[in-house]
């Protein structure tokens, strides 16, 4: 072997299929190990809680049952509305929001057991079993590549004749015993096109329990915002904004009912004269955007959230929008989003 590395001794090449394959199979362990480990931090974060996962997992014991931390939110936010009273608009969405964290948690938990079984468990298999099983021959076939070129150097050097022909003996058993070898490792290494297909179908499995996982979180979302009502006009009664968005739900009335209880009832109506103000005259005025806005097309303007434009409108213009205005950009800008300045 070392003189292999100087350059001294004649080496016996493999089979350009044979390195093919092997190169395949190098490619495939570097990948999968790669995929398996960020797998591994997208479903948990928090490398403190993998490493004592995978100590439990080598101690052969069962990992203590913990909150996540969408449950973990879940519980404080209901604690927090149990204290500031299940009967207040801001205690009861707190203990709604706190609900669907926690089903949202139960839903994650689910992700992860889902995809350890079914994507992680069998790329983990694989390196830590077939691909072992592969290095152990190509050690073995290394070996039996280096007795080979042994026995042929010395049958070079071989002057007397029977030294030669006893040489001659031991290259023909060493290229057998080579031979055998390469061929154990050739069909080793040609299961590696079955171990794609296998994990492929892993691939679908963990694709299948993200999609069934984000259906799942967008559900109980949905079911949320519809128990607390349409959000942008939670946000603008808070902000002292009229809108025309309908409440779709029975405890949002309570919610912007409490919300503009305690503003001035003045404030709403100067606000809403503005703005019709705005409408029926050619001037502009200054407004503060409420949150963040994305503009739909290019006829929309994109919003930050505190930032301070130039708003005016424009004959014709739909009763929701303004002309909005920024240095020398321009474009349309949805009401509901400003609060206009004095």
């Amino acid at each position: 072997f070392t003189e292999e590395k100087l350059g001294q001794a004649e080496k016996t090449e493999l089979d350009a299929h044979l390195e093919n394959l092997l190169s395949k199979a190098e490619c495939t362990k570097l990948w999968t190990e790669k995929i398996m480990k960020q797998t591994e931090v997208l479903l948990q974060p928090n490398p403190n809680a993998r490493i004592e996962e995978f100590v439990y997992e080598k101690l052969d014991r069962k990992a203590p049952s913990r909150m996540n931390n969408p449950e973990l939110l879940g519980q404080y936010m209901i604690d927090a509305g149990n204290e500031f009273g299940p009967g207040t608009a801001y205690g009861n969405a707190l203990i709604k929001c706190g609900e669907t964290q926690k089903r949202i948690g139960t839903a994650d938990r689910e992700l992860i057991q889902t995809s350890a079984i079914n994507f992680l468990t069998p790329l983990r298999n694989f390196i830590e079993g077939d691909y072992k099983t592969i290095t152990k021959e190509r050690k073995l076939l290394q070996n039996k590549r280096l007795d080979l070129d042994a026995a042929k150097t010395r049958l070079k050097k071989a002057k007397v004749a029977e030294a030669r022909a006893a040489s001659e003996q031991e290259v023909r058993i060493t290229q057998s015993e080579f031979d055998r070898q390469a061929e154990i490792t050739r069909l080793l290494l040609e299961g590696i096109s079955s171990t794609h297909a296998h994990h492929l179908r892993c691939l679908n499995d963990f694709v299948e329990a993200q999609m069934t996982y984000y259906a799942q979180c967008y559900q109980y979302m949905l079911d949320l915002q519809k128990q607390l009502g349409s959000f942008p006009s939670t946000f603008l009664s808070n902000n002292n904004q009229s809108s025309s968005t309908p409440v779709q739900s029975v405890s949002a009335p309570s919610v912007l009912a409490s919300a503009s209880a305690s503003l001035p009832s003045v404030s709403n109506s100067i606000v809403t004269s503005g703005i019709s103000e705005l409408k029926s005259s050619s001037g502009s005025r200054k407004a503060r955007v409420l949150y963040d806005y994305d503009a739909a097309n290019s006829s929309e303007l994109s919003l930050l959230a505190d930032e301070v434009i130039t708003v005016y409108s424009i004959p014709g213009m739909d009763s929701d929008w303004l002309m909005g205005e920024r240095g020398n950009q321009k474009g349309k800008v949805p009401i509901t989003y400003l609060e206009l300045l004095n």
